[in-house]
């Protein structure tokens, strides 16, 4: 190491940046590069990778919403939230959300990513301790790692590893975060016997329902709501609105003061341009679909179910689902990403899940389910995943 003051050797501009192909050829070798693909509007593929959980992304009535919004306040919000970026339709999405899911208020951030890191920095700090299950969601790490609170991660779905860190905590204020379902496996956290945990230890309790709402509970109102937590003074719930309701943004909801305080403190918040317009009032539209036509809800997770039944049979290790996502063992990352190669040449596009994104390590296909599947793409489905399998694939 150079000495403070003494001459350092100058690296010519060109090979600034060298220390990247090392870092390449070792994530080549572990067979876990990755690489973006454009897709066109028109190509045809089943999607099962995606998360439009209901089938509304390219419904008439959430598309067409947005394309009005755009001609009536233009393509972007034009600036934060607190500036000139917050319009009618976001406080009218905030409204109508708060008012479905059972919450107090609600506050929408332009990406769910965005609404977790505001929500869990915010309402930590270096005076709090954080307990998280450990495979909750990146954005949620994310928040924990910027909060500058006392993290400790606990077993997956483990009350009472979450019990014990908080009896052991040094610190007086708490949060538990947990995801509602579980992004990769499509698990559902106990939230009755966690929202329990957090009384007895006086710490608060989030949970990021991306994947529950749309999904779970009365009419898609969410997994918090099926809990009985929604509304409840202690609770803070996280969604994003690009999956059950095929638009673009996130939000938070919890107690009125919950949400003034996120106003005044989450960064993500203040000082990021607001969500567009367009999206805002999709996901709006989307929302009033779902009140409309509650039995969504039900056909995703029969669908779901018929999935992972069938999937089954076929002799694959396949999870039982508890909203939409389906998970399909693969033997190991190269193998999970040709399996899922074929399937897209078969036209069946397919989630492809390996390490360092599965936190336990094991790699999978993720299919989504949606509401709208038909019984033809179905079999059309579970023919082509069989037909292209890995033979180390099944049981």
């Amino acid at each position: 190491m150079n000495a403070p003051g003494s001459a350092r050797t100058v690296t010519p501009p060109e090979h600034v940046f060298d220390w990247l192909d090392g870092i390449a050829e070792q994530r080549a070798d572990a067979g876990l590069t990755r690489v973006l693909r454009a897709r066109s509007a028109e190509e045809g593929q089943l999607d099962l990778a995606g998360n439009d959980y209901l089938g509304l992304a390219r419904d008439k009535r959430v598309a067409g919403a947005a394309a009005a919004a755009a001609l009536r306040w233009g393509a972007g919000a034009t600036g934060s939230r607190l500036v000139t970026g917050s319009t009618e339709l976001h406080a009218e999405l905030e409204y109508e959300l708060a008012r479905f899911c059972g919450a107090q208020a609600a506050l929408v951030f332009s990406s769910g990513f965005t609404a977790n890191l505001g929500a869990v920095t915010a309402l930590t700090g270096r005076e709090a301790a954080i307990v998280t299950d450990k495979y909750i969601h990146a954005s949620l790490i994310e928040g924990c790692r910027l909060s500058r609170a006392d993290v400790a991660a606990v077993a997956h779905n483990s009350p009472e590893a979450v019990e014990h860190a908080l009896a052991t905590r040094r610190k007086q204020r708490a949060l538990v975060v947990t995801d509602s379902v579980f992004s990769v496996d499509g698990d559902l956290a106990p939230l009755r016997e966690l929202s329990a945990v957090c009384r007895r230890h006086s710490a608060a309790l989030l949970v990021d329902d991306a994947h529950g709402l749309g999904v779970l509970g009365d009419g898609g109102r969410g997994a918090v709501h099926a809990a009985g937590l929604a509304g409840e003074p202690d609770v803070v719930i996280t969604v994003t609105l690009s999956k059950s309701l095929g638009a673009q943004g996130g939000a938070v909801l919890g107690p009125r003061r919950v949400i003034k305080h996120l106003v005044n403190t989450a960064r993500s918040f203040i000082f990021d341009t607001a969500l567009a317009p367009a999206s805002a009032a999709s996901a709006l539209a989307a929302l009033r679909v779902l009140q409309d036509e509650p039995e969504l809800a039900e056909r995703v997770r029969t669908r779901a179910n018929e999935l992972s039944t069938r999937l089954h049979e076929a002799g694959f290790a396949v999870t039982v689902p508890d909203g939409a996502v389906v998970s399909v063992r693969a033997p190991g990352p190269d193998d999970a990403v040709a399996w899922a190669a074929r399937c897209a040449e078969r036209g069946v596009r397919v989630g492809c899940f390996r390490p360092p994104s599965v936190p336990d390590g094991v790699s999978r296909l993720r299919l989504t389910a949606r509401a709208d599947l038909t019984d033809s793409e179905m079999d059309r489905a579970v023919t082509v995943i069989t037909e292209t399998a890995p033979p180390q694939a099944r049981r």
